[in-house]
């Protein structure tokens, strides 16, 4: 059994310092290092290229994220509006975060006359271990947690977090967790597939969408603080359903076997 600490690290001059922040700035840290290594490694890039891309893929990344979220809660937003640049507070969505990725890298890949697709695998790479890491601003936040359970890993989620539904409950299936092991078990099947077996650039970024959504799939049916559904369904697993297929779709499409002519 475990549980949250406290949300906040400390206050400076008066402004909380959140777990949440810190844990996130860290994981773009980390996944900007991941991608700068694994692209100068096995893609020849340039180290320039990594950092120059980075501040494209941050920027756009946490804008999609947060606003992907606000839409969705879209309900709250509208009452307290100051409330969406309080990132620190928690509230980012992964789909959201990889639309707005793709668009920051589509523009800087267009700037600078490199391929999006070989940029888009590297990316992919560093996203799927920053996602591993970011996860765990969900722990400090007593966030993201799934039904009640008495197994020996369970999550002690204090009283003010609790859903109304389970008040009477104690402790839960820590989901934050499984999707953390699940991005990084991700994280080496894209590293061992990546050039030796994966010989067309965009492969790789297809691939990465297909584990992830597999992966939140199996998460989200485990999660009670899905923010919106559709006909009973969370809408996170319909969104992963409609990439795993498209995804799918041009994964077939793009590695058939040419006719010669």
């Amino acid at each position: 059994m475990f549980a949250s600490p406290s949300q906040i690290i400390c206050t400076v001059f008066g402004v909380n310092i959140y777990f949440y922040g810190v844990i996130l700035a860290l994981a773009i840290l980390a996944g900007t290092f991941v991608s700068e290594y694994i692209g100068t490694k096995y893609w020849e890039l340039n180290k320039e290229t990594i950092i120059d891309l980075a501040p494209y893929l941050i920027i756009s990344g946490i804008i999609g994220a947060r606003l992907y979220y606000c839409l969705l809660n879209y309900d709250f937003y509208l009452r307290f509006p100051t409330e969406i640049l309080a990132i620190r507070h928690g509230g980012i969505s992964i789909h959201g975060a990889i639309l707005g990725g793709l668009i920051g890298l589509y523009i800087f890949a267009k700037k600078h006359k490199m391929s999006f697709l070989k940029l888009a695998d590297v990316s992919s790479v560093g996203l799927v271990f920053a996602q591993a890491i970011g996860r765990w601003g969900n722990f400090f936040n007593s966030e993201a947690f799934g039904y009640p359970t008495e197994l020996p890993w369970k999550l002690y989620i204090a009283p003010q977090y609790r859903p109304v539904p389970y008040q009477g409950c104690e402790y839960f299936h820590p989901t934050f967790l499984y999707e953390s092991i699940l991005d990084l078990i991700i994280f080496g099947i894209l590293l061992l597939i990546r050039r030796k077996i994966i010989n067309k650039d965009g492969n790789l970024a297809l691939i990465y969408l297909i584990l992830y959504s597999v992966a939140r799939i199996i998460v989200e049916k485990c999660r009670i603080d899905s923010v919106l559904y559709l006909q009973g369904i969370p809408i996170a697993i319909i969104i992963s359903v409609i990439i795993i297929f498209v995804s799918g779709i041009l994964l077939l499409i793009r590695n058939l076997p040419r006719k010669e002519r």
